[in-house]
């Protein structure tokens, strides 16, 4: 999930009840619920050591606990030694920063496994990525349930409302001047009518101070309905595997192919869209199905051969790439295509997620391009 998810999830987490536990329970419950992305740091290396590390060792069972743990003792450590520097009394207390950080910190991974960019959650022994394709990496209910719930709460003073209108300015861009159409907003307009009236029924609850009035029942009511709504989306992803499985022998049937795997990953605010791949033993299958009454058909169909189908020098060239190899070793369902079979002189050979693209120009980083030298692959065959 996206940071600022994190960050409302830690912050409501707090201001029901965890705040109580220790001075400086709110200040760490927002760096737990944000402490696992601390990989962010191998983008020192550049972006395919960034690729093969993040949702890596800090979102394991094994790191989570590690980083749960530490992180009270350097919050408390610090604590003290501003206490004596001050030559104060010493505030926080260890035990219910504990119980917090083990608390917060669990959420991260927690969220990351709902959506289909997955989690590797047995490192160092095992590096299989376990996806729960549930959520969107970005999903505008969280903003809004859990955003309005601590905003209600924190809201008492002129920096504060001033601090949550330009927090609130940042997704509102998001839901407004979004991307429309495949890959973006589907139902664009009853997203945006719904936005709205829930900014302006923040406002009207925040005129009639029912942040005060309510306190720890706002945020604990907000987790709630938020566990719900994951429920909700639990039980409409079982309806979309079951209707996956009805089209999914019809789509192979005509390339002679079997289907070996299925997956359904939600879209950008859309629960009744979802965007599926159907893997066989050499291909793989990427539409979009759409769910309700009436029969079941799958949209913009596209096929792809996998790596693995492929048996030419140039491929073979490519694959060994160190790119390439860190590529496939994060994809979930990597495809390629040549951009020149015949390959005279140099050719591209185009890598791809189709979780998140197609093979063609370079997409970012789910995809990738690997120019390879035509001569080299013809002499290597020989």
């Amino acid at each position: 999930m996206d940071n600022l998810t994190h960050s409302l999830v830690g912050l409501a987490a707090a201001k029901a009840g965890l705040e109580k536990l220790s001075p400086g329970a709110t200040a760490l419950c927002f760096i737990a619920a944000n402490l696992p992305d601390a990989d962010i740091v191998t983008l020192a290396g550049g972006r395919w050591t960034y690729l093969q590390n993040h949702r890596g060792i800090t979102h394991s069972i094994a790191g989570t606990i590690v980083l749960a743990l530490a992180l009270p003792f350097v919050f408390h450590g610090c604590a003290r030694l501003i206490a004596r520097v001050r030559k104060g009394e010493r505030a926080t207390r260890l035990r219910g920063l504990m119980v917090a950080s083990v608390v917060v910190t669990a959420t991260h991974p927690l969220l990351d496994w709902t959506n289909n960019y997955g989690v590797r959650l047995l490192l160092p022994w095992n590096s299989r990525w376990f996806y729960g394709d549930l959520v969107f990496i970005m999903d505008p209910v969280f903003w809004l349930v859990l955003g309005g719930a601590v905003f209600l709460v924190t809201s008492r003073m002129k920096s504060q409302l001033t601090a949550w209108i330009a927090i609130a300015v940042v997704p509102s861009l998001l839901v407004f001047l979004g991307p429309v159409g495949r890959g973006g907003l589907a139902n664009a307009m009853p997203l945006r009518v719904l936005w709205i009236s829930a900014l302006l029924g923040l406002v009207v609850l925040y005129k009639q101070e029912v942040g005060p009035r309510w306190g720890a029942k706002i945020p604990r009511l907000a987790l709630a309905i938020m566990v719900f709504y994951v429920a909700g989306l639990f039980a409409v992803h079982a309806l979309a595997l079951r209707r996956l499985s009805l089209v999914a022998s019809e789509i192979t049937k005509q390339a002679n192919e079997h289907p070996v795997a299925l997956a359904a990953m939600p879209t950008l605010a859309n629960p009744l869209r979802w965007l599926c791949i159907v893997e066989t033993e050499s291909s793989a299958f990427r539409f979009e199905l759409a769910l309700g009454g009436g029969e079941v058909k799958p949209t913009n169909i596209v096929r792809y051969q996998k790596p693995d189908a492929f048996s030419s020098p140039a491929v073979a060239q490519a694959s060994a790439d160190y790119r390439a190899q860190v590529f496939l070793g994060f994809a979930r369902f990597p495809v390629l295509q040549v951009a020149d079979p015949n390959c005279t002189t140099q050719t591209l050979v185009q890598f791809a997620d189709l979780r998140y693209t197609e093979p063609g120009s370079n997409r970012g980083t789910f995809s990738l391009e690997v120019p390879v030298n035509c001569s080299v692959t013809t002499e290597s065959a020989k």
